[in-house]
């Protein structure tokens, strides 16, 4: 009986491990943990000013691109989020490229800009799952250091990215100096050694009508 209850008590200590590990970025509720940004009228830090939440889900739309980024840094984590490119025609839409990203190690010193320093996940048709590494940003990528540029472009290995109105899954696994993409369980690029090690993370508008979910980083 004594072994039944100690074994309980370890399941019950990893279960609150876990969660303490684990932040949910976006509760389908609010935006509390980011704010937003657009070139014109700068940083909102009630983020709801530009971007919406409708029906559990956040929305970018509208005439203005920008972005979202989170309020804290992560180092050594796991960031999981769903996106789908949005299917309604009455939304404005002030580009025809389907083209949106997740930035990630954005450093606390990077100036709010429309394309600030940090790694991108890119989102984009036929490029979804691309690097892109932005403000001088390098890593290395099968054993060669990147090149070091304001935006600087590295190709996926392999498609992965779900018809148009699908919902795909980003993973982007930072840990021990090394970099892992994955969209919809397929690894779709890898990299080592980022010159930058720890910062936030961001949601790109650009013009397309795209959504996020259930986003989340657990601590690695």
């Amino acid at each position: 009986m004594k072994s039944k209850i100690y074994i309980f008590a370890i399941c019950i200590a990893f279960s609150f491990q876990l969660s303490a590990q684990k932040t949910v970025l976006f509760n389908g509720k609010n935006l509390n943990k980011w704010y937003a940004f657009e070139p014109t009228s700068g940083k909102h830090e009630n983020a709801n000013e530009l971007f919406k939440i409708e029906k559990h889900l956040i929305r970018l739309y509208g005439n203005k691109s920008g972005y979202l980024m989170t309020k804290q840094s992560f180092s050594n984590f796991k960031l999981t989020a769903q996106y789908r490119w949005n299917i309604d025609s009455t939304f404005t839409k002030t580009s025809k490229t389907k083209n949106s990203g997740v930035m990630y190690l954005v450093p606390d010193t990077a100036i709010d800009k429309l394309w600030c320093t940090g790694i991108q996940f890119q989102i984009k048709q036929n490029c979804s799952g691309d690097f892109v590494f932005l403000g001088g940003i390098t890593t290395e990528i099968d054993g060669k250091k990147t090149t070091a540029g304001k935006s600087v472009n590295y190709s996926k290995m392999t498609n992965a990215e779900k018809e148009f109105g699908k919902w795909n899954k980003i993973e982007i696994i930072f840990q021990n100096e090394t970099i892992i993409q994955k969209l919809n369980g397929k690894i779709v690029n890898k990299a080592k050694n980022p010159s930058v090690n720890s910062g936030r993370i961001s949601l790109q508008y650009e013009g397309y009508p795209i959504d996020f979910r259930n986003i989340k980083i657990v601590k690695l």
